[in-house]
């Protein structure tokens, strides 16, 4: 038998003992595999857009109009209400009152409709409605009540300073009033005190005067009484002398 068939027929044998053996298992064997290299763009078709995929070329639906919501307060929606309709409901006393915030001409009110469970927050300013909102729970409207009077009093603030600094204007007038009387009170005493001292002074110097006169007069009245005296006094002696002597007995 030539070589080539000796080989053949060993290897079928083995091939048959393989497969008496049991079934085959695929195993995987891992290795790396390197990522194929992207193809250089064709120069003809580099401006032409890439080729529609599938998910690409997915219908649009068709735009319809949808509610507008205002604002959201923590996620839930809160709309704007109609002025028309608030006032109808506030004229009609279909409204109960739960918060209620004032500061100078602007007013913040949470306000319950019970026939429709509905919340409003209205904002006024110097009695007129401003704007108004509308929620369906508390907590949104509660929420907005607070954001409008954190609005309110930021637009108060200017009112708040214009009435500070009137009343420390009036407040310095009457000081200044008041000090401006005093200061005035003190110049009348000082102008008295002046004109009185004056007067004084010249009363003593008249008084000096006077007693400086009396006192000429009394040194002068005194000397003539004194020469009055020795008059009398030697009048009296030769008066005496034309008396005659007589013995004692």
């Amino acid at each position: 038998m030539p070589f080539w068939g000796i080989a053949v027929k060993t290897f079928l044998n083995r091939r048959t003992g393989l497969f008496a053996a049991g079934p085959s298992h695929l195993v995987a064997v891992a290795r790396d595999v390197q990522p194929a290299a992207e193809p250089a763009p064709d120069p003809a078709t580099a401006g032409e857009p890439p080729p529609e995929t599938a998910e690409s070329a997915r219908p649009v639906p068709t735009l319809r109009a949808v509610a507008v919501v205002p604002s959201q307060v923590n996620g839930r929606p809160v709309q704007m209400a109609d002025s028309s309709e608030f006032d109808a409901l506030a004229n009609a006393d279909a409204l109960t009152t739960f918060r209620l915030f004032r500061s100078f001409d602007y007013a913040v009110s949470l306000q319950f409709h019970a026939r429709e469970l509905t919340y409003y927050v209205a904002l006024h300013q110097d009695g007129m409605l401003w704007r108004a909102l509308k929620a369906a729970d508390l907590d949104a409207a509660d929420a907005v009540f607070h954001h409008l009077e954190e609005q309110a009093m930021r637009l108060a603030d200017g009112e708040t300073r214009r009435a500070q600094l009137i009343a420390q204007n009036e407040q310095l007038t009457r000081q200044i009033s008041q000090s401006e009387s005093h200061a005035e009170r003190l110049r009348s005493d000082l102008q008295r005190h002046a004109t009185q001292e004056h007067l004084v002074t010249n009363r003593q110097h008249q008084v000096r005067k006077e007693v400086a006169q009396l006192e000429a007069q009394r040194i002068a009245a005194q000397a003539q009484l004194n020469k009055a005296h020795r008059s009398i006094h030697q009048l009296s002696v030769a008066s005496n002398e034309g008396i005659p002597h007589l013995p004692g007995r």
